[in-house]
Parts: structure tokens; C-alpha cells; sequence
């Protein structure tokens, strides 16, 4: 490949994952931010979950809430937990049933998931709304995606492509990280 042609790429495409980063609603992270701070207040936990690279996202922002915000904050990425609650349960039912064992009442969830259409995420989401527990939601291609309806905060990128989806995800909540850092 010419030096030209990856420099062409490269521009056009940190170009549309730019776009989409400052595409976000100041509404929607003024409410999420006011969430966390109501959840580290009430010393309440999150919990964030995704499957594949959104799991890496979760773990990430995991230990970077607990550790640079001081929010409690776990996700389910345990080998064993995954294998032995798919197991028992159904793929499509463990995070549901992680859920069960470990959500108390007035936790937060958040849900990323790119497609939005994850059955073991639409499944934890479901859980969480019968529990009344709060959601936010993190997902990309169609607008009106299913878990985009089951949360009470949704955040959506504007693209059909996974890593420009996930990049943006893990800067907002990155960010988000970063405005709430300990003083």
C-alpha cells in the first residue's frame, strides 16, 4: 500500500471517529454524571457489562472508576463466572443471572453493547428494569437498536462500523472517568 493511500485512510477514518466522538449530548452526560455521583454518595456500586471488545471497555472503565473516581464499580469477566453461569444457565442468561447474585437495589448498570442487540445484555437490561435498577446504555448501528429502549440514560453512535463504535464508547466513558476524578 502507497504511503498515499494510508495516509488518505487514516485521515477519513479518525476523521468520522472524531466526528462521532463530539457528536455526544451534554443533557445525557450531565444525567449520567449526576448518577455517579448519587451512586458513590449512597455507596452504592456499577456494574458495566458488554461482550467481546465492550468487555475489554467494561474492564477498563471498571478499574478506572473505582480506582480514579472512587466508584465501586465491577464487571463479570471472569472465565470461571462466564463458563460455569453459561453453562447453567444459557449463554443468554448469564449476565441476568449474574445480575441476581450480585445487584443490590439502587445500583447502576450500564450496558454496552455496539449492535444493541446482544441477547445476554437485552436479558441483564430486562432483569435490571423489573428490579427497578437504573440503566445506561452504550450502543451503535440503528438508532431505535433494542437495548437503546430499555435504558434510562441511552447513549448512541452514529455508525454501522465496530471500531469506530467502540472507540467512541470507551473515550465518552473515559471521559466521564476524567471529569470526576478525585480532587
Amino acid at each position: 500500500m502507497k504511503i498515499n493511500n494510508i495516509s488518505f485512510f487514516l485521515k477519513k477514518n479518525l476523521n468520522a471517529i472524531s466526528k462521532n466522538i463530539c457528536s455526544y449530548d451534554t443533557k445525557k452526560f450531565t444525567l449520567f454524571i449526576k448518577l455517579l455521583k448519587d451512586i458513590k454518595k449512597s455507596k452504592k456500586k456499577v456494574m458495566i457489562m458488554g461482550n467481546g471488545a465492550s468487555a475489554s471497555i467494561a474492564n477498563h472503565f471498571a478499574t478506572d472508576l473505582t480506582k480514579i473516581a472512587g466508584i465501586k464499580t465491577i464487571n463479570f469477566n471472569e472465565s470461571n463466572l462466564i463458563t460455569c453461569l453459561a453453562n447453567d444457565y444459557g449463554y443468554e442468561n448469564w449476565l441476568k443471572k449474574a445480575l441476581e447474585f450480585y445487584a443490590d437495589k439502587n445500583d447502576l448498570i450500564i450496558l454496552v453493547s455496539s449492535s444493541g442487540k446482544s441477547k445476554n445484555i437485552l436479558n441483564a437490561a430486562k432483569y435490571g428494569n423489573t428490579k427497578n435498577i437504573k440503566i445506561v446504555t452504550f450502543s451503535g448501528f440503528k438508532k431505535n437498536n433494542p437495548l437503546s429502549k430499555l435504558g434510562r440514560i441511552n447513549f448512541w453512535v452514529n455508525s454501522k462500523k465496530y471500531n469506530h463504535i467502540e472507540t467512541v464508547h470507551l473515550t465518552w466513558l473515559l471521559s466521564v472517568v476524567d471529569f470526576l476524578k478525585k480532587k
